[in-house]
This record gives structure tokens, sequence and C-alpha cells, in this order.
């Protein structure tokens, strides 16, 4: 092998190398990431009350506890996801409709994973990378339709009277609510980095090619 060829070899493995190692923590990310998914969808404190509130209480996407007078009192809890009408606001099912949606996307995206075994490595990066990218948005759309819905009199009832849509009142954004916004941050990143590992393999691809043609040729010999 010419020496030219020797480097490049040393080069190509290098950088399949450390394409496997970045590849391997793009999956342990995505997994991370669909706990996070599944976390912000079931958890019902996405908002909740305040010192200044009425009424102890918080809400989710779809399950909210809300209590009457002190917050030490007990609070009675309702809504499922199952049974849309308990769902206090329009705006609260179609913003749990997309977050279901993100997270669906989410674990496909890890099953997507054992295509690695069987189909074009590039294919299946690439594949998962529009799915994170789709996820991304229902989870832009779920955030930002989820404040719409805050003039619900269940809501206004908890908040104060100056709660209305994109206007908490006496009320404040809880952790799921905020995770929700970081997980939006991490789909995107997830979906970028699955781009460009998909690409990497493709290139990679056509420099074996490349490397495959400019081998000599010693069978005449």
């Amino acid at each position: 092998m010419l020496p030219s060829q020797e480097a490049s070899k040393i080069y190509h493995d290098n950088y399949m190398r450390n394409s496997r190692a970045i590849g391997v923590l793009w999956a342990i990310f995505t997994i991370c990431f669909a706990i996070v998914n599944v976390v912000v969808f079931i958890q019902p404190y996405w908002i909740g009350d305040s010192v200044n509130t009425p009424q102890a209480g918080y809400f989710g996407l779809f399950h909210h506890c809300v209590g009457t007078g002190s917050p030490n009192r007990e609070l009675t809890c309702a809504g499922s996801f199952s049974d849309f009408g308990s769902i206090p606001s329009g705006a609260f099912k179609a913003a749990s409709v997309f977050v279901l949606l993100s997270m669906v996307l989410t674990l496909s995206c890890i099953a997507c994973m054992l295509l690695f075994f069987f189909c074009n490595t590039s294919t299946v990066y690439k594949t998962c990378a529009w799915m994170q990218l789709l996820c991304g948005v229902c989870l832009v759309l779920g955030c930002m339709i989820f404040p719409d819905g805050w003039d619900a009199e269940v809501i206004r009832d908890m908040c104060g009277e100056q709660t209305g849509k994109y206007s908490l009142g006496d009320c404040s954004v809880r952790w799921a609510y905020m995770l929700a916004i970081m997980g939006i941050l991490n789909a995107l990143f997830l979906s970028f980095l699955a781009f460009v590992l998909g690409n990497r393999q493709t290139d990679f691809y056509l420099d074996d090619l490349q490397m495959d043609n400019k081998e000599p040729n010693l069978d005449g010999i």
C-alpha cells in the first residue's frame, strides 16, 4: 500500500471510530430525552399556585388538582387523557395531543435503532433525525397552545380574576412546563446531530468506494 493510501486509511479509521462514539452518545441522549418526554406528558406540574392564590392546586396537560381556601386543605384531583370531557380547556386537549405525538415519535425513534442491524446506517440516522425534528415541532405547538387555555373557569378560580389567555395571574409556571421547553432544544439538537451522522456515513461509503477504486490491480503481475 502506498504511503498516501496508508495515511488515508488511518485517517478514515479514526474518523469512523469517532463517529461511532458520537453515535453511541446520540443514542444515550435520545433514550434520556424519551424519558423526559414521558415525564412531561404524565406529570401535572405545568402551572401551579403561589402564596397569593385564593386556592391551592396545580395543572398539567390533562390532570389537575385543586383545593379550596387554605393551601393546607386537601386537594381534589380530576382529569384523564382517556376522558377528554374531564380536561378543563380545549387548548389543554390540543396541547395534550401534540405532546403525546412528540412522545410517540421519540419512542418510535428508539425502536428504529434496531434497524441499525438490518438497514443502511445513514438511512436510519436520517429517519431518526426527521422523527426528532417532528418531535420538536410537536413540543413547540404543545407549549404554545397550552397557555391559550389559562382562561378556563377552574384556573381562574385558583389563580385569580386577573388570569386570562397567556396570563397566569397569581399562579406560576412549574417545572414540567420548563422541562418541556428544554425538551424542544434537546429535540432540535439531537435531530441536527443525527443529520450530521447520517451525512458522515454517506461520506464514509463514498470514501470506501474511492479507496477501492484507487487500489492497484496486481492480478496481472
